[in-house]
């Protein structure tokens, strides 16, 4: 009976060690193969460290690239930028330069169209005094009463000359051959309007010297002042627009002399000047295309249009 039992005691050990040793684990294997898993997912860690440092070396490259880039396309943009302010500044120049030339112009003729119409209503007021004489003569020849001697004619057997047209009373005497004050004026018109200053600064001058008694004859100081604006004489001009308003207060050249004026104290840097000028045009002259100039000049010069109190 005890021999049974140490017999299956002995058969159980047995079979406990042989299934111990069937489903038990081995240690060194499992060691390995998880060594092997942990090598492997270092050298995948490394490799992906490795790639993304040379992305972002990449990257850096790039960047750097686009930054150098961008700094050139700046430095261009900044020098045209530069260009374009120079040009933009030599148009403004020109275009001030060519604006002073086109008012002369536009003022010539306007100008000439005002000589036009002074003519016409010369001959208007002739042909109507012509009329007026024939009438008187045929009526008295239709009442059989002969003609005075001299009718028509008040001047004749006066013992004075007759005096031509454009010959007022106070003007110089004509030298002989001396042309008319029409064909001066026109002349000296013509010859401003296309740029030929110094021979209608010597028409101008001969015309105030010979009919300085004429409606016109402020037109002719008043163009004495643009030619020496136009040549940048501006402390010429400013005499020449100041006899404007000292010697013709009835012109109608008032308003574009003292404007004139005034910008030409502004060129010889007399600001105070020239500003109290550009404010007499405004409030003399209110609505007039010289008041809009005298505020547009004054804004620019960052004054008020009105003393300050």
């Amino acid at each position: 009976m005890r021999i049974r039992h140490i017999v299956a005691f002995a058969a159980a050990v047995l079979a406990g060690a042989l299934a111990g040793s069937l489903l038990g684990p081995h240690p060194a294997a499992a060691v390995n193969r998880e060594m092997v898993d942990l090598q492997r997912d270092v050298t995948s860690l490394l490799t992906g460290q490795k790639d993304l440092s040379d992305k972002l070396t990449q990257h850096d490259a790039v960047i750097k690239t686009l930054v150098g880039q961008s700094n050139d396309n700046v430095n261009k943009l900044a020098a045209t930028m530069g260009s374009l302010q120079k040009s933009v500044q030599d148009v403004q120049a020109n275009s001030g330069a060519r604006l002073d030339t086109m008012s002369t112009q536009v003022q010539g003729l306007s100008d000439n169209l005002e000589e036009i119409k002074s003519r016409l209503g010369k001959l208007n007021q002739q042909l109507v005094d012509l009329q007026n004489t024939v009438q008187s003569l045929d009526a008295k020849i239709s009442s059989g009463a002969a003609p005075a001697t001299g009718a028509g004619s008040p001047a004749a057997g006066s013992g004075k000359p007759i005096a031509s047209a454009g010959s007022p009373p106070g003007s110089s005497v004509l030298p002989p051959g001396a042309p008319t004050a029409d064909t001066l004026y026109s002349n000296g018109l013509r010859d401003i309007t296309s740029g030929k200053y110094d021979l209608a600064r010597s028409e101008f001058q001969d015309y105030l010297k010979y009919y300085a008694d004429t409606d016109l004859a402020s037109n002719a100081q008043f163009y004495l002042g643009e030619i020496a604006y136009s040549q940048k004489t501006f402390d010429v001009a400013v005499a020449e627009y100041e006899k404007v308003l000292t010697n013709y207060p009835k012109s109608f050249k008032l308003a574009p002399a003292r404007l004139k004026k005034g910008m030409a104290l502004i060129e010889l840097n007399q600001k105070p000047a020239g500003v109290r000028e550009l404010r007499e045009v405004v409030k003399r002259y209110p609505g007039t295309e010289e008041d809009r100039r005298a505020r547009a000049k004054l804004k620019e010069l960052g004054v008020s249009v009105s003393p300050t109190r």
